[in-house]
């Protein structure tokens, strides 16, 4: 059986993220230390609202060192997958640094309101362990009103008045800009796939 900590530091959908986890099997700790971090075996990052306040969060904690150091399996949902990034124009925040690349506002257009929220549908590009199983042209729920670099990070994209990352990599991270924890079979599956890989 799994384990897996989810880092509980004020700015993340913590509950039903870790709901589902437990929905597959999983033991699930909130962590809020440096510590926790350190000795976990897999790490979520779950995120929602604004790009400078959770950076802060994380700062404030002590959370951001040990995030970036961590060596095995971390996982950023949502707000989480733009925290990987080094910075975004929401507040002109310094991310994590992890990935390269700048988050963007999208820009609205006609019948394409921001933020973008609501189910698309996933186009794989990439395969990759955290995908294996994964249904053609599944369904996501997305909530989110700016978009990751499009990049060699992508492993799947949706289209919203163009490509939105919809799973990244680098290394052994890996983030959803949709909520798995939200999105049916493909949701689980993806969970179910983190769980799998080797910590």
């Amino acid at each position: 059986m799994s384990t897996v900590a989810v880092v509980a530091y004020g700015a993340g959908n913590v509950a039903s993220v870790r709901f589902a986890l437990e929905r597959l099997g999983a033991v699930v700790r909130l962590v809020s230390t440096a510590a926790e971090i350190v000795a976990a075996e897999r790490l979520i990052l779950p995120g929602v609202g604004a790009a400078g306040y959770a950076m802060a969060r994380l700062t404030e904690l002590g959370l951001v060192e040990a995030i970036r150091a961590f060596p095995r399996p971390l996982l950023g949902v949502c707000l989480g997958q733009q925290l990987l990034f080094e910075r975004s124009d929401e507040g002109e925040a310094e991310m994590l640094g992890l990935i390269p690349g700048r988050v963007a506002r999208m820009e609205p257009g006609p019948s394409r309101p921001v933020p973008h929220m609501g189910w698309s549908r996933l186009e794989v590009v990439r395969d990759d362990p955290l995908l294996d199983g994964l249904a053609d042209e599944a369904w996501a729920y997305f909530v989110h009103g700016f978009v990751c670099p499009d990049g060699p990070a992508t492993l799947a994209r949706a289209e919203y008045g163009g490509p939105v990352p919809a799973v990244v990599r680098a290394g052994n991270r890996w983030g959803c800009q949709f909520h798995p924890e939200r999105s049916s079979a493909a949701g689980a599956r993806i969970l179910k796939n983190f769980l799998e890989l080797p910590a």
